[in-house]
């Protein structure tokens, strides 16, 4: 069989769920299914919205995400949704992303959101079109350094996460 990733390191790493407010999925993702908050998190304050992860005892991942205030980020999202929000994205790591943009727009499928410019998080998105109706993202992360600290749930929806902007969330 050939495959658009073919000899390219390839997995799957989280489900993103987003919704108007994170407050409102910890009922269901963190106390009913029981998902501990991973460490990390923060403020994406270009796109506009809030993000963390929380994880399960396989090892599975669910990234919780909300807009900031004032944020369009998710308004095209929210309309689909009925502004309820729901599953955002799937996210796969891959070793190569430079290699999985080239082999994927060369085979014709549409791409968006490049994004190379940091380089412990690199990601391209594959258009929903391309994927009967889901969001695709892969991601290359880079190395991280260890020493760094990472913030509390309680931070993140403080607005104090990585590059937190000190406005807690709703």
């Amino acid at each position: 069989m050939d495959l658009e990733l073919d000899g390219l390191e390839v997995h799957f790493d989280h489900t993103a769920v987003a919704a108007p407010r994170i407050r409102d999925l910890l009922p269901i993702y963190r106390d009913l299914l029981g998902g501990r908050h991973l460490g990390g998190g923060g403020d994406n304050r270009i796109a506009g919205y809030r993000t963390f992860q929380l994880t399960y005892g396989n090892g599975n991942k669910v990234e919780l995400m909300e807009p900031l205030a004032g944020s369009t980020f998710f308004d095209s999202f929210f309309e689909l949704t009925r502004g309820r929000g729901g599953v955002h994205h799937l996210n796969f790591h891959v070793d190569d992303l430079g290699a999985a943009v080239a082999r994927l727009t060369g085979r014709g499928f549409r791409l968006h959101g490049l994004n190379r410019s940091d380089v412990r998080w690199q990601e391209v998105f594959l258009h929903p079109k391309e994927a009967h109706g889901v969001l695709i993202q892969l991601a290359q992360p880079g190395s991280r350094d260890p020493g760094e600290p990472r913030p509390s749930l309680e931070e993140v929806l403080a607005g104090r996460g990585r590059n937190g902007n000190g406005i807690p969330s709703p």
